[in-house]
């Protein structure tokens, strides 16, 4: 998994994981690592939130982009369209 950054337009954080050999681009909405709802975390809260939630987030990416459901809260991740 790579942080690439985050989208300010999308309020999320662009990361990249492999997927049966292929690169894919996701964006992981900030909002799954703030304290409360509504509160926009830190970059450092979001870097430790991905980091203690990285296999769920490298799983859930997998399965979007093979075509299966998804479990909240991590429904709210995206594909990237440069994939």
């Amino acid at each position: 998994m790579e942080i690439l950054g985050r989208d300010s337009w999308l309020e999320s954080y662009r990361i990249a994981v492999e997927v049966d050999g292929v690169r894919v681009i996701a964006h992981v909405p900030e909002r799954l690592f703030a304290d409360r709802p509504g509160q926009r975390p830190s970059h450092q809260a979001a870097y430790e939130g991905i980091a203690a939630r990285k296999a769920a987030i490298e799983t859930s990416i997998a399965d979007l982009v093979r075509g299966r459901p998804l479990r909240a809260p991590y429904d709210q991740i995206l594909l990237a369209e440069d994939n």
